[in-house]
């Protein structure tokens, strides 16, 4: 009653149209469309309104802080806004002219524009596999599977997060790119991404940046200056860059001696007894599975055979060798240290062969000191010679 009451008290001075403005969807939702309606609502009346005169098409504008938009006056009581983003946020009113002269304006109403959270974030590489050559080219792509608006993406290294890039940008998608990746890229990456809800992180990658082996270099050690029939000679292969493993192969005239590989890099040795045969060219190859390099040809001369006329010698204590896997952390290998001893008769000579084998560190189950099985050493007596009659070196003695 007492509204009904007003608006006939109010009816001969108000303006007989109000206009108001809505929105739809509300709220609504960044990335989408959006469509202003100015409204218009009639208060009833009970006394006979006055005679009207026929009014021209009413014209429609709408405005945002102030601005109008669109293109100003039109004859649709609506706008649609094909795209929103948050920046479209703000207070929004329409005006609707009667006449010339005559104009109504519609209380302003606020209007937010939401965005959806970021709802997963990921980081993709390329290589799939992340195992690259030093100089190639990394991609990180990081992507969300959801989210609206401008969404800012991150890029970081390693587990503290070593700041790489940032980008802005109306996508779910981004990429940064290494052109040309280096030894030190290798190292753990992953990425993030916010659009105003507070950053996202993707799970980290793993990066392996490979060198791949320089060309070896093969070094001969042998006892004596004169390599002679008998002889062990040492043959020493490394490269002096490669990322471990790397897997050596030694050669004499091309022809495989045996392999040994050296699990965290650095060169690895090969023991090699020499026979008459054994002159020639001794060469080694170096492969970490980047490409094989081969080394230069090292070649050597066997001038002739141990002299039967050495003075004679008791067996020593043998001393540890050298191992042959120099950066190996396995179990080290036996290795042969070869002794004349005694002359028998003639020009018969017996040469004592130590096999010997390094200390093991003592464990919690073993008590410290030498293994017996270590300290033991097993002769094994044979005859460089055999065109003479065998003689027992026992009765020899």
């Amino acid at each position: 009653m007492l509204l009904r009451l007003l608006l006939l008290i109010c009816a001969p001075l108000c303006e007989p149209t109000v206009l108001f403005v809505t929105v739809s969807p509300s709220p609504p939702i960044e990335g989408n469309s959006m469509t202003l309606a100015c409204n218009t609502w009639t208060p009833p009346q009970t006394l006979d309104p006055p005679p009207q005169k026929l009014e021209v098409q009413r014209q429609f504008c709408f405005y945002k802080d102030g601005l109008a938009l669109g293109l100003g006056w039109d004859s649709l009581p609506e706008l649609r806004i094909p795209t929103v983003w948050r920046e479209d946020s703000g207070s929004y009113w329409c005006e609707a002219k009667m006449t010339s002269l005559k104009v109504i304006r519609s209380p302003r109403v606020q209007i937010n524009v939401h965005s959806i959270p970021i709802s997963k974030v990921s980081l993709e590489i390329q290589p799939p596999d992340g195992h690259l050559m030093v100089g190639e080219k990394l991609v990180l792509a990081c992507s969300v599977t959801g989210g609206t608006g401008e969404i800012t993406f991150f890029w970081y290294k390693g587990s503290l997060g070593l700041k790489l890039d940032m980008k802005t940008q109306l996508s779910l998608k981004a990429k940064f790119e290494i052109p040309a990746v280096r030894e030190s890229d290798s190292e753990q990456y992953y990425c993030a991404a916010e659009n105003g809800y507070g950053p996202r992180l993707s799970e980290l990658v793993n990066i392996t940046v490979r060198i791949p082996v320089s060309r070896p270099v093969l070094i001969l050690r042998a006892p004596k200056p004169d390599a002679l029939v008998g002889n062990v000679v040492e043959l020493f292969c490394e490269a002096q860059r490669g990322s471990p493993p790397i897997l050596y192969h030694f050669y004499h005239e091309n022809v495989s001696l045996g392999s040994s590989s050296a699990p965290f890099g650095g060169g690895v040795s090969f023991n090699h007894s020499l026979m008459a045969e054994h002159s020639g060219n001794y060469s080694c190859e170096a492969n970490n599975g980047q490409g094989a390099q081969r080394s230069a040809v090292v070649t050597l001369n066997i001038t002739g055979r141990l002299s039967a006329r050495d003075p004679p010698r008791s067996p020593p204590r043998p001393a540890p060798q050298q191992t042959t896997y120099i950066n190996s952390q396995a179990l080290k290998q036996l290795q042969p240290v070869y002794e004349n001893v005694n002359v028998v008769s003639g020009d018969e000579v017996y040469s004592l062969v130590y096999c010997t084998q390094q200390e093991r560190p003592a464990t919690a189950e073993e008590p410290s000191g030498t293994n017996i099985e270590d300290k033991d050493s097993s002769a094994i007596y044979y005859r460089l010679m055999a065109d003479l009659t065998d003689v027992d070196y026992e009765d020899a003695m």
